[in-house]
């Protein structure tokens, strides 16, 4: 066999190992319940989760991408770090720079307070991935990537946008 024909073969071959593995990663096999009314959710940042409820009983976790700079709350805007508190979702967005978005309600007051003079204002958002970047997956999830948002896979967002209420609380915890 000629080299050339090899190097076809190999280079065909891990084409299609790393599509298939792209597809499997990408499922979603946990689906959320249809019509669930999601009135609060928790994100651990330290484990990279966000969970969702309703009624207080426990309905899906899933894995999250967090701010650039992860440890520690959020101080001003640009710190690439995601916030600490307690908010509200304050908006839904089909249409934004990710794949749809819900609005955190961040900064409340004792944000302003602790920015220390500097703009706490940023648009802090539960989102999708990046336009166009939708092939990332479940990918996404290896490091940090967001400017403080909290980030989930394309159709785990669309679970949520469709689920979450405006108004659901949520808590972000270190």
């Amino acid at each position: 066999m000629k080299t050339s024909n090899r190097i076809k073969k190999i280079f065909l071959g891990t084409f299609v190992a790393i599509s298939l593995l792209m597809f499997f990663l990408n499922l979603n096999f946990n689906k959320l319940p249809k019509n669930s009314q999601i009135d609060s959710i928790l994100v651990l940042k330290s484990k990279r989760q966000l969970s969702i409820f309703s009624k207080g009983k426990l309905i899906k976790t899933y894995a999250i991408s967090l701010g650039k700079s992860p440890v520690g709350a959020k101080q001003f805007q640009g710190d690439n770090k995601t916030p600490e508190g307690v908010y509200f979702i304050n908006g839904r967005n089909a249409h934004s720079i990710a794949y749809k978005n819900l609005g955190i309600s961040y900064p409340n007051k004792e944000d302003v307070k602790n920015a220390n003079g500097k703009s706490a204002v940023g648009d802090i958002k539960i989102h999708g991935l990046m336009n166009n970047f939708w092939f990332v997956g479940n990918f996404h999830r290896f490091f940090d990537w967001t400017n403080g948002c909290i980030a989930v896979n394309n159709s785990e967002m669309e679970e949520l946008y469709n689920a979450v209420k405006v108004g659901a609380k949520i808590e972000i915890k270190p």
